[in-house]
């Protein structure tokens, strides 16, 4: 194919905004539009991608609400591809930081080439001896993710105990690991008994439990946590967290991640306990991982050996197809994938 052929570029769109409940297929589509696979004349600062793989996000569910004030990222534009995190091939630049042929991470659009003019958010990849995919995941946004929250802002400390919520998703499958590297006892919930396996056996954690069978959540964390809990990574919100507060040590402290339990209400939850955390001193901080990139290469530094050396493993739910992203991502709200959610685009 020249290099300057016109060709389809399939995209997912948002056909409209989506207040309460759970968003649908039919909330998003695939069209077909058409691209020039050359910038054009006189264009500067740009690159043109080519996207091999796609990450599903559980964030990306506030995108598709109308924008509000208090909201930490912007609404997608109706009409508009989505946009989101992915693992891209540059085919064209004019930007002085990338070349043609070179392999990028970070913001690209839900379609099969995106041109991203001043390209602030994507990350050269340097390291290719370990698979792309997990750049959507384990060596991107997820991974930083867990590293920030867990190391910079939990301050974590050998033999304390740690409890994840979520836990066998892109970010929490690694903070699990992250806490057993550093020493620390471990458990994680979930909501699927396979789920749970995965944590205790290809994970590592000391225990998990699937909170769907917990009738009482304050017992089944008196169970697990019969010392009470040094470190939440809170990734759940609602009436987890309600729970958790009740088991906090002294100087306990809570990352807030996500909230995904409410993402979809109309209304948010009440949180009854916080009380606890003016009586034990816990302090909890929420985090937006964008405040933490420029840890990029120290985290490359820390994760990389570990990857090559079997110390960290991770588990990926491939869809295949731009045709399969609508579906792949409302899976994430119930809990449909097993390990980080992506759609693989092309294999080259």
């Amino acid at each position: 194919m020249a290099g300057d052929d016109v060709v389809r570029n399939k995209q997912v769109i948002l056909k409209n905004y989506v207040t309460g409940g759970l968003p649908k297929e039919s909330d998003m589509e695939v069209r077909e539009s058409s691209i020039l696979l050359k910038l054009p004349e006189g264009t500067r600062d740009a690159i043109l991608l080519k996207n091999l793989y796609l990450s599903c996000d559980p964030y990306m569910r506030n995108r598709m609400k109308k924008a509000e004030t208090s909201s930490y990222v912007d609404s997608f534009q109706t009409g508009s591809p989505i946009i989101g995190y992915g693992v891209a091939k540059v085919l064209d630049s004019t930007h002085p930081d990338f070349k043609n042929g070179d392999l990028v991470w970070g913001i690209t659009g839900w379609e099969e080439y995106s041109l991203i003019i001043a390209p602030d958010r994507l990350f050269k990849i340097q390291h290719t001896d370990v698979p792309l995919s997990y750049y959507t995941g384990l060596l991107g946004m997820a991974g930083m993710t867990a590293y920030a929250g867990f190391y910079e802002v939990c301050s974590p400390k050998k033999g304390e105990y740690v409890y994840i919520s979520a836990a066998s998703g892109a970010v929490g499958q690694l903070v699990g690991q992250f806490a057993k590297l550093l020493g620390c006892y471990v458990v994680g919930s979930a909501g699927s008994k396979e789920k749970v396996e995965l944590l205790k056996n290809k994970f590592g954690f000391d225990a998990a439990f699937n909170y769907k069978e917990e009738p009482d959540l304050d017992a089944a964390l008196k169970r697990y946590f019969p010392d009470g809990i040094d470190i939440y990574f809170e990734n759940v919100g609602g009436k987890m967290l309600d729970a958790v507060l009740l088991n906090m040590r002294i100087h306990g402290r809570i990352a807030a991640c996500g909230m995904i339990s409410q993402y979809n209400n109309e209304q948010p939850e009440a949180v009854h306990n916080l009380m606890h955390i003016v009586a034990k001193r816990v302090r909890m901080e929420g985090f937006l991982v964008g405040d933490f990139y420029h840890l990029y290469p120290k985290f490359l530094e820390m994760v990389i050996p570990c990857i090559k050396e079997g110390k960290i493993t991770y588990v990926e739910d491939i869809a295949e197809g731009l045709e399969s992203a609508p579906a792949a991502l409302i899976g994430l709200f119930t809990g449909r994938n097993v390990g980080k959610q992506l759609v693989v685009l092309s294999h080259d």
